[in-house]
């Protein structure tokens, strides 16, 4: 953690980017204390779980991803330097997206009903006349008795939770650039999600099953956390708190946020971590089908919109760089003296 949360090597200085460590500040007394600053970090963290447990809420993620950023700040010797960009750059992230679960709580209150038939009909189109979940749950599931790739998919459903923003923070680190350009993919993808639950609340599988409309369905993630009896299960789920929505699931941006890392990084990506890319998508679509989280069109739809933030802001990002080159080869030939 250490080797990805510390700077590459700069190329040039630039503002607002953490300066190496000189030989005068490693003499001072307090940047000697820099060694306990990881110690000290993980024995809180494993003091927390052991405490409260695994708690997923984007407030409680945010906490320990800021506090592993000033942590590695202190480690590095960076001081109040450190301090001062991580909360500049971090604490505006955590507002919005804290504002955002806020929102998505209200928007489960939209003054007309949900959509579930279109789906439905849709899946059962895809599933020659028999959703994947229903022939996925017959086939695989066992209420009480989880299989492995029961807990590999639940792990798989969590990490929705937590590897957009790890990847955030270590491009936060390495590359600067980089990670402003996957948040503005992050938050343009998230508040079109938002919008599309205002103006088309979704019922997913669980929820048209248990009102009647299709056969009975488990919620495969929930009962296999409750198997586990993993302390303070319902704050992974966010069920009953101001921020649950159960009919935010047209897109899915459990699957959208997967194909959003696909698109993005896929450019630059090597050989194996273009099959990474790839396998990361295509197993959480799974996990939602198998978990009756989602339609096949849902996670058909969260793609989509991934794709279009990747590529639509790419576009817009080239198409300024192209005019300001255009506007600095005019001024460079431009005659007037």
């Amino acid at each position: 953690m250490t080797k990805l949360l510390s700077p590459a090597p700069p190329s040039a200085v630039r503002a607002g980017r953490l300066r190496p460590v000189t030989d005068r500040g490693r003499r001072t007394g307090l940047s000697r204390l820099r060694l306990l600053a990881w110690p000290a970090y993980l024995t809180a963290f494993v003091w927390f779980l052991a405490t409260q447990g695994m708690a997923f809420a984007n407030d409680v993620v945010f906490l320990w991803l800021i506090g592993a950023l000033l942590t590695a700040a202190i480690h590095s010797g960076h001081g109040r330097r450190g301090f001062l960009l991580v909360l500049r750059d971090w604490i505006p992230v955590m507002a919005v997206v804290w504002a955002y679960s806020l929102l998505r709580g209200y928007g489960a209150h939209t003054p007309w009903a949900p959509h579930w038939l279109p789906q439905l009909r849709a899946d059962e189109v895809l599933g020659f006349g028999e959703t994947w979940t229903v022939r996925l749950q017959h086939a695989l599931y066992t209420p009480g008795s989880p299989h492995w790739y029961d807990y590999l998919a639940t792990t798989v459903y969590l990490s929705h939770f937590l590897v957009v923003f790890v990847l955030l923070a270590v491009l936060w680190r390495r590359a600067h650039d980089r990670f402003r350009q996957l948040l503005a993919c992050y938050f343009t993808l998230t508040f079109a999600g938002f919008a599309t639950y205002l103006l088309y609340p979704a019922d997913p599988p669980w929820l048209v099953g248990q009102e009647g409309n299709m056969p009975g369905l488990h919620r495969v993630v929930w009962e296999t956390i409750s198997a586990v009896g993993l302390p303070q299960a319902d704050s992974l789920l966010e069920n009953g708190s101001q921020f649950a929505n159960d009919v935010a699931a047209m897109p899915s941006l459990h699957s959208a946020y997967p194909a959003m890392l696909l698109f993005f990084f896929w450019p630059t990506a090597k050989p194996w971590l273009r099959a990474v890319l790839v396998a990361y998508p295509l197993a959480m679509a799974f996990t939602l089908v198998y978990g009756a989280e989602h339609f096949i069109v849902d996670i058909l739809a969260g793609w989509t919109y991934a794709a279009v933030v990747v590529f639509g802001l790419r576009w817009l990002r080239n198409r300024r760089t192209d005019r300001v080159a255009l506007a600095a080869d005019l001024a460079r030939c431009d005659p007037t003296p």
